[in-house]
């Protein structure tokens, strides 16, 4: 039998347990591995109600859990990243192999912990850590280690995916959707990390690490969130045929590593296009497989606490045989990271201006100026305020070059106030 420690007991703790409790003979018939939850970690003690606690040992502290000689996985939960971090370095001190659901940390502290775990001859799992329940972490890790994959991308936030989904479908403005997204449990209290990129970045930390073998850091990424978008721009998105999407991009070519996390345009004819709702994915290409499209449910206590364990019957069948898996190792050589402004990209743009003659060309000039050449305009009808939106597609240019002229722009008389602009991302089908 392999003994599971679970470290805190709230939503995915509590689908943890319950998986491991009801599928138990079902996990032995398919593995043939005994697993059982052995000791549980959580202060709060009104969490253990209707937990069977026969055998099991609950404790508050989760280093009582750690030095327990029958805790041969430990499972941190807790969230967060000081007390995490702090129980996964005791576990791996113990050579206890960890399984963990903590992207924060990961994205913070993955080269240190990953390199310990090696040096103790312990394995991290960190399958929930990414996507929830679906299984990319070892998609990329085991089902294609024979492809170089250059190109990655990711719906993978459901809470801002929601939002975007819900803004698009019914018309709805951002902050009137974000208050239904909370009533209904899909958004935090605090929302900051879900619509600002944050939760995406840490996430796509962690996929380029796999997917790349490139050590990359969080503020490496260009991250932008999905607060200022606003309807006119999900309506004109879709006149062009495109939708809007809070995008985790990656991409490799000629020794140069680009990451982003931003609110972009996508094809409707791209599979991205049409995940809605809550839901997650993954689209990357690898050079001998070609594309692959991984989708699914992203959080929730069963779908996460599906890939929890996930990692702790694979671990549990290695354990049994010695075998650790290594080959975390990050490097990057003659590689570096692109940065924002080198970028080069079609673009979105919108500027709000009144209804004059010259106004066109004037705007035009100044794109020229910054090598930006116009792909197609849409003006749209008078507003009561003399304003009215100007749209515009370009072709091909360097987000430096974009943000330049976007100053001059917005510094003309007669354009009120910021304008807006956003990347288009090409299908690679």
């Amino acid at each position: 039998m392999i003994g599971i420690g679970i470290i805190g007991l709230g939503t995915v703790g509590r689908g943890t347990y319950a998986i491991l409790a009801d599928h138990n003979s079902l996990i032995r018939e398919k593995t043939g591995v005994d697993v059982k939850v052995v000791s549980i970690a959580e202060i709060d003690r009104q969490r253990y109600q209707g937990l069977d606690a026969d055998g099991i040992d609950f404790v508050e502290d989760a280093e009582t859990l750690i030095d327990n000689d029958k805790v041969d996985i430990v499972v941190e939960l807790v969230g967060g990243t000081d007390k995490a971090y702090r129980y996964i370095t005791r576990a791996l001190q113990k050579k206890k192999w960890v399984v963990t659901a903590n992207k924060a940390l990961l994205a913070e502290k993955g080269e240190e912990l990953f390199g310990m775990a090696e040096r103790q001859g312990c394995e991290i799992g960190f399958e929930a850590a990414v996507c929830g329940g679906i299984p990319v972490i070892r998609a990329i890790r085991e089902g294609l280690p024979g492809n170089r994959i250059g190109y990655l991308l990711g719906i993978l936030n459901g809470t801002s995916n929601y939002i975007l989904s819900k803004m698009a479908d019914e018309g709805l403005a951002f902050d009137a959707v974000l208050m239904e997204a909370q009533r209904q449990g899909f958004a935090e209290k605090d929302p900051t990390f879900d619509i600002e990129g944050v939760d995406a970045a840490h996430k796509l930390c962690i996929l380029i690490r796999l997917a790349f073998r490139f050590p990359i850091t969080m503020d490496e990424i260009v991250t932008r969130g999905i607060s200022k978008v606003e309807l006119i721009d999900l309506d004109f998105a879709r006149e062009f045929g495109y939708r809007i999407k809070l995008l985790a991009i990656a991409k490799e070519e000629g020794g140069l590593v680009e990451a982003r996390v931003e609110p972009a345009m996508i094809s409707m004819n791209h599979p991205m296009a049409n995940v809605n709702g809550v839901y997650n994915a993954v689209y990357l290409i690898g050079d001998k497989v070609g594309p692959n499209l991984y989708y699914g449910k992203g959080a929730g206590s069963d779908p996460t606490g599906s890939a929890v364990v996930s990692d702790i019957v694979d671990m549990a069948m290695r354990r049994t045989t010695g075998h650790v898996r290594t080959g975390f190792s990050a490097h990057r050589g003659d590689r570096r990271m692109k940065r924002g402004d080198e970028s080069i990209s079609r673009f979105y743009m919108r500027f709000k201006a009144h209804d004059r003659p010259g106004v066109l060309s004037k705007i035009s000039g100044i794109l020229a100026d910054y090598d930006i050449s116009i792909a197609s305009v849409v003006q749209k009808e008078r507003k009561e305020d003399d304003y009215v939106p100007i749209v515009m597609l370009t072709y091909e240019a360097t987000e430096e070059n974009l943000g330049l002229a976007k100053e001059k722009i917005d510094a003309l008389p007669f354009v009120g106030g910021e304008s807006v602009y956003m990347r288009i991302e090409e299908s690679r089908l």
